[in-house]
């Protein structure tokens, strides 16, 4: 069979509140985010494993307080004061640690915040205890921050989300598709973006839909291989 030329262009997903499946995996991480206002010292953690949605509640925050979103990594090249303007959200904190600049980075931003009485949010898969901080101060403020998690998916909440991924990607699929895919695939949304990304790129290449019948074949190689 011949096989098309693909372009590698990423799928536009939508990270909206409107587009967010609350499922008991996710409804207290998002009832925080929520209810920033009433924050302790105006921080939060939000912790879970990757792939669990940190980054759609980020956004969902970010839109809602009117803050910005940041990776961690990114911060030493940032404006620290013009980023303060606003509540800050910083993601993947743990690509922090052993980076004096970002530890640094981070720090003098926490500060800047708790002076203007403007809220943080942090993400992280663990909490700051295991990410190695080399900053003592550092990590006493992040450790002194409420907590909120995400749990792992349960099917519900994978479900919505394979179906959410799907519709990012312009792909109409069957309805038993979903069932047959959450039986067959680890609890996380990681996987879930990773197969769906997968079965769009094998079925552009072969010219097919994505059907249960196909999605068997890419999962059967993916075990025999």
């Amino acid at each position: 069979m011949s096989r098309q030329l693909i372009l590698d262009l990423p799928a536009k997903e939508s990270m909206t509140r409107a587009e967010y499946f609350v499922a008991p995996a996710n409804a207290l991480a998002l009832a925080a985010l929520t209810g920033w206002q009433a924050w302790p010292a105006g921080k939060m953690l939000l912790l879970g494993p990757s792939g669990a949605g940190k980054s759609h509640l980020a956004q969902i925050w970010a839109a809602e307080s009117g803050s910005t979103v940041i990776e961690a990594a990114e911060l030493p090249d940032a404006d620290l004061v013009a980023l303060a303007r606003t509540g800050v959200a910083v993601e993947n904190a743990q690509n922090l640690a052993g980076d004096r600049a970002r530890e640094s980075a981070l720090f003098h931003l926490h500060n800047l915040l708790a002076e203007g009485r403007r809220p943080l949010l942090v993400t992280a898969p663990t909490p700051p205890r295991d990410w190695g901080l080399t900053v003592p101060d550092l990590l006493s403020r992040m450790q002194a921050a409420s907590v909120t998690r995400i749990e792992s998916p349960d099917d519900a909440l994978l479900s919505a989300v394979l179906v959410k991924l799907f519709s990012d990607r312009q792909l109409a699929v069957a309805p038993n598709l979903i069932p047959f895919l959450v039986a067959r695939i680890p609890r996380s949304i990681g996987a879930a973006r990773g197969l769906v990304a997968a079965l769009d790129s094998a079925a552009l290449a072969e010219g097919r839909p994505v059907t249960r019948a196909f999605a068997a074949g890419l999962l059967d190689s993916d075990e025999t291989e």
